[in-house]
């Protein structure tokens, strides 16, 4: 089961170290790994696909103090927009590009 996890933050480039920083703690909750997208003016808006063993590991995870201490720390300025998804489809257009 994969997350959405939108917000905004005030510099990316401070916020990723305390972002690799908290991948333990990801981790002990049953993440399973994730994804990283920036956009945005100064590429301030980040995007993070995170995969999960199950949704209640990650509501557990999304309890734990730590979590709110490290956005803070990050520099995360806006509430996080959340969004569970499930796989329907994934296709490589790689092959047919290439013939």
């Amino acid at each position: 089961m994969e997350l959405i996890i939108q917000h905004t933050v005030r510099d990316f480039d401070a916020w990723k170290p305390v972002f690799d920083e908290h991948e333990t703690v990801r981790a002990r909750y049953g993440c399973l790994g994730h994804t990283i997208y920036r956009g945005g003016e100064g590429g301030n808006e980040v995007t993070a696909i995170t995969s999960w063993e199950s949704r209640e590991r990650a509501e557990e995870f999304a309890r734990d103090p730590s979590l709110r201490e490290a956005m803070e720390r990050g520099g995360v300025v806006s509430e996080p927009r959340i969004q569970w998804v499930e796989a329907f489809e994934t296709r490589s257009y790689a092959a047919s590009r290439a013939a």
